[in-house]
């Protein structure tokens, strides 16, 4: 597949935040365009501006100066409940902590988005993913009945399984011990490959983002590097 028309671009993005001891200025100028399909790693020290980023493409924070495009809309000028539709129907999102709903099964869990959307088939769905990632046997099984690993795994499916043409992934093994890490990273970009989805993965192992078609590295909220690691798939 060609990738040249991004699916979603930050265009000059600069966010200032507010705090006891004045403004802080957490984003500098930062452009940046992903093509479907694609996958780019964001590396940086903590505190460089990487989660920031993320949550501005997502639309969950404001930029203060410059724009986000994505399938053809300027999130900066949407609601809150435009956004919250745009994420709905266009972003999946993978946190290192998680983030499942603990009265929910993994079952509920992963079946949520299809469920929010009003797919029929949610459950099924979610239960074939599932047992593709191994947790057949821990359907019924909540949050603090799961390992770490395993939360992954389900937070993992959630996200991919409407096949967002976006996915964005914070730090998603920085939770995980080594042998969880290294499953988990396989069957993120198994499964992000089947989905088609272009991923936007922050993380501080170079390893990982080197996994990644292009890697870009944020420096006191600046890109500063941005480089093509491998031919696109």
């Amino acid at each position: 597949m060609q990738k040249t028309e991004a699916v979603i671009a930050a265009e000059n993005i600069d966010l200032t935040l507010k705090s006891r001891a004045g403004e802080i200025d957490i984003l500098k100028s930062v452009s940046l365009a992903i093509a479907l399909g694609e996958s780019v790693g964001v590396v940086g020290r903590s505190g460089s501006g990487k989660s920031s980023l993320l949550s501005v493409l997502a639309g969950l924070e404001r930029p203060t100066k410059g724009s986000v495009i994505a399938g053809g809309r300027n999130l900066t000028k949407m609601g809150e409940d435009a956004l919250a539709q745009f994420r709905l129907e266009m972003v999946g999102f993978i946190f290192q902590a998680f983030h499942l709903i603990p009265t929910m099964t993994a079952l509920e869990n992963a079946a949520l988005p299809l469920e929010l959307a009003g797919k029929n088939n949610a459950f099924e769905k979610a239960r074939a993913m599932l047992e593709k990632v191994g947790l057949g046997e821990r359907l019924d099984h909540y949050s603090d009945q799961l390992s770490g690993g395993e939360q992954q795994r389900v937070a993992i499916v959630r996200a991919l399984i409407a096949a967002p043409p976006i996915l964005l992934a914070d730090e998603p093994t920085g939770n995980l011990d080594s042998a969880a890490a290294g499953l988990i990273t396989e069957m993120l970009f198994d499964l992000r490959r089947e989905a088609g989805s272009a991923l936007v993965l922050v993380t501080h192992d170079h390893s990982l983002a080197s996994r990644c078609d292009r890697v870009v590295t944020m420096e006191d909220g600046r890109l500063i590097e941005n480089i093509a690691v491998k031919a696109a798939e």
